[in-house]
């Protein structure tokens, strides 16, 4: 069965050349565009299509107002085609905590390659949120019971890692929402273009009681902060002279990301060892798998976001059928599971 996806966009070669990228493998198929949102509240309703690709800036209804009111509506699965600005990452990273499963850049008018590159990221994506379950997370956003976490007290040398994908934005967010203002340093590998994930640390900063930053080179890594992993860059810990501190590498891709959560959950179960504990989280693929099981083979505490609570169920899958995860859990308690175990080192210790 092919994807049934419909474009929405008010620029007419913005639909064609989507339409034309979308349709290359033969495993999507465009059943319609719309102008704008109006349009496409018609079109949904008698095209009923498996995705919906939405861009911000149209008339009649801005795109942000249109999918708030889709997901509270008709939850269905929405890729943003968004701008490489200030304020086209700001909405974008709006419109993923509005129900959004992913975005994509739209792209500059150079290489050739770079629109190769757009429309292969494109399809992937869209098979991405042909497989979410945006109308289990809209049901259990009103469901989830809140698990209050008092304290992370933790051994020097602690340190939480935390891998996501697809999905990720928003899982992100309540795990650290939740977390104490005590608890050691977190790293953060999300898969995130470059010019996005900056502004994805300063939305979290803004609404988490930690300290939240993009991840600079030699940085030092801090108790109550959080580092995020910068677009087109591996994440990786290492320790000089007895302090924890980020590095910054554009090496290869690794399994197919740059930055990789396998790097970085490699990084630290080679650096820190059973002094970490780690969670993967919603996302498409494998990516993680492979080095949360590393963690855990160190001694490390790993977590696993749950089916139930996944946007998508596939890093976490993976993990959890290759025994890298020590337990499951909906993504409402994975903070309480971190800092617990943060708790029980520090017993230990």
């Amino acid at each position: 069965m092919s994807i049934k996806v419909l474009v929405v966009d008010d620029s007419a070669l913005i639909r064609e050349v989507l339409t034309r990228m979308l349709t290359r493998d033969g495993d999507i198929n465009v059943v319609g565009t719309a102008t704008d949102p109006i349009d496409a509240r018609e079109k949904i309703k008698a095209l009923n299509p498996d995705v919906v690709t939405l861009d911000i800036e149209m008339p009649n209804m801005n795109g942000l107002q249109f999918l708030d009111r889709l997901m509270r509506l008709r939850p269905t699965p929405v890729v943003m085609v968004s701008t490489l600005t200030k304020k086209g990452a700001s909405e974008t990273l709006l419109a993923l905590e509005l129900g959004a499963v992913d975005f994509v850049a739209k792209p500059s008018a150079e290489a050739e390659g770079g629109i190769e590159a757009f429309g292969a990221n494109l399809r992937d994506k869209i098979r991405a949120a042909a497989k979410s379950d945006v109308r289990g997370r809209s049901a259990g956003r009103a469901e989830a019971p809140k698990i209050a976490v008092k304290t992370a007290a933790a051994p020097a040398g602690a340190l939480i890692a935390i891998g996501a994908s697809t999905g990720g934005v928003e899982a992100i967010r309540a795990v650290l929402a939740d977390m104490p203002a005590d608890c050691p340093p977190i790293v953060i590998a999300q898969h995130m273009p470059p010019g996005f994930t900056n502004r994805f640390a300063a939305r979290l900063d803004e609404i988490c009681g930690l300290k939240v930053v993009e991840a600079e080179d030699r940085m030092p890594l801090l108790p109550g902060h959080a580092y995020v992993a910068r677009g087109d860059y591996h994440l990786r810990v290492e320790r000089t002279s007895g302090q924890l501190k980020a590095r910054l590498t554009q090496d290869e891709p690794e399994s197919g990301h740059r930055p990789s959560v396998d790097v970085l959950f490699e990084s630290v179960a080679r650096t820190v060892g059973p002094l970490a504990v780690g969670a993967i989280l919603t996302g498409m693929g494998r990516d993680g798998a492979r080095g949360l099981k590393l963690m855990r083979d160190a001694g490390a505490y790993t977590v696993g976001q749950n089916q139930a609570s996944a946007l998508v169920y596939g890093m976490p899958r993976v993990a959890f059928e290759e025994g890298a995860v020590v337990e499951q859990a909906p993504v409402e308690a994975i903070a309480a599971r971190l800092a617990h175990a943060l708790v029980r080192l520090k017993s230990a210790a």
